[in-house]
């Protein structure tokens, strides 16, 4: 069976999170988004493994559901050098247990605990319970593993489960690399909010026997995730070497030569694009046979604000956002499988939106330094909207 699964959410223990993000909104949202399979993240928090019990049925082998969504445990911990790797769980007692032995200054504090462990004892350390484990936005200049390593096995020692890809980086970006080629890539939204244009902002198709621990295992071993979607990475806010004050894009060798100090007297912060390029072991992608396609989309709120250049939460988005979703089902459908014909129906000028992810027909401005990228439409939509272009900044934490 095929599951959409979004594994990297946050719940309203963990800082700068909503306080909505709890079993009883996440769980309808996700429906609607088409998510089928959700991580509940934040389980080494003793308190929200207490609502998460308190607010699903546990079916066995894992998965605790809250009517037909079905929930797996997951954390993220940020271990030594500051890098956050998730960890996928395989039962309430195991993450009860591993939350009391975790070395911790705040694991009662903060949903996403912070431990000196290395990447290697941590992995050591959530093998004992038969965990999943990898590094969460690998890439991410702050708190990646790329950051600080050049190799997955530097960190950790040993081979681990999967890697996640986060949002400045793809496939073609990431098998550049030619040890990630024997990894199944995860892309996950890291949601911190129920909204429909967080939660499952990135999210993967997935071949499993049944919706379990067991089968999701078998998965990353099989390397039998079918597709991965996601934002075009230059849209994401660390894609290119830029200032973190100004937000100017910079040239990497200048950057250097000027010690990572900006002219506007700001910091530089080295890009994804940059990162990687400098470990890559190709100039193109090598995508091995059992790689997916890495499809990019972007929230469906987030397409009929730019269209219409209002905010998602104004009731004219929100308004056309319900009138999707009732007439084609949820979010994810409307993105991929509804004919634009059908969608242009309800609204046109979404339908032609929808239609430049389709057709790869967008014009990007990078995004860097901390700053989302920029998008545009083609003359297409120039036409349509009475020869008038619309650019808007991607707004997603």
């Amino acid at each position: 069976m095929l599951v959409n699964a979004d594994l990297h959410t946050h719940s309203c223990f963990s800082a700068a999170t909503s306080k909505d993000m709890v079993i009883n909104n996440i769980a309808p949202k996700s429906l609607e988004k088409g998510l089928k399979l959700v991580g509940t993240g934040d389980a080494f928090h003793p308190k929200w493994l207490d609502i998460v019990e308190e607010s699903t049925e546990y079916k066995g082998d894992g998965i605790y559901s809250k009517g037909e969504c079905d929930f797996i445990l997951t954390t993220e911990v940020e271990a030594q050098h500051k890098i956050h790797h998730l960890i996928i769980i395989p039962n309430m007692d195991a993450a009860r247990e591993m939350s009391e032995k975790l070395v911790s200054s705040n694991k009662f504090v903060d949903g996403r605990p912070r431990s000196p462990l290395s990447g290697a004892e941590l992995f050591d350390f959530v093998k004992e319970y038969d965990c999943l484990i990898g590094p969460a936005h690998s890439f991410t200049p702050w708190t990646g593993m790329f950051k600080t390593y050049d190799s997955v096995y530097d960190c950790y020692g040993k081979k681990p489960d999967f890697v996640e890809l986060g949002l400045s980086a793809d496939t073609d970006m990431a098998d550049t690399i030619k040890e990630l080629s024997d990894f199944a890539f995860l892309s996950n939204s890291d949601a911190h909010s129920p909204w429909p244009h967080r939660l499952g902002r990135e999210f993967n198709q997935i071949e499993m026997e049944d919706i379990s621990f067991s089968s999701l295992q078998k998965a990353f071993k099989h390397k039998t995730v079918k597709s991965n979607y996601g934002l075009p990475p230059n849209l994401g806010k660390y894609h290119m070497t830029a200032c973190t004050k100004c937000y100017k894009i910079i040239d990497p060798d200048i950057a250097k030569e000027n010690k990572m100090k900006c002219s506007c007297g700001g910091k530089i912060k080295k890009g994804v694009d940059f990162r990687i390029r400098e470990i890559a072991d190709y100039s193109e992608p090598k995508h091995p046979s059992h790689r997916p396609p890495y499809v990019h989309l972007m929230p469906l709120a987030e397409l009929i604000s730019m269209v219409y250049d209002k905010g998602i939460t104004t009731k004219t988005v929100q308004g056309i956002w319900q009138k999707l979703i009732d007439a084609f089902g949820p979010e994810i459908d409307v993105l991929i499988n509804t004919p634009l014909e059908d969608i242009s129906k309800i609204d046109k000028k979404v339908a032609i939106a929808i239609d430049g992810f389709r057709n790869k027909t967008l014009i990007v401005v990078p995004g860097g330094g901390g700053k989302y990228g920029e998008i545009s439409f083609n003359e297409e939509m120039d036409k349509e909207e009475e020869k008038t272009e619309k650019i808007v900044t991607l707004d997603y934490f």
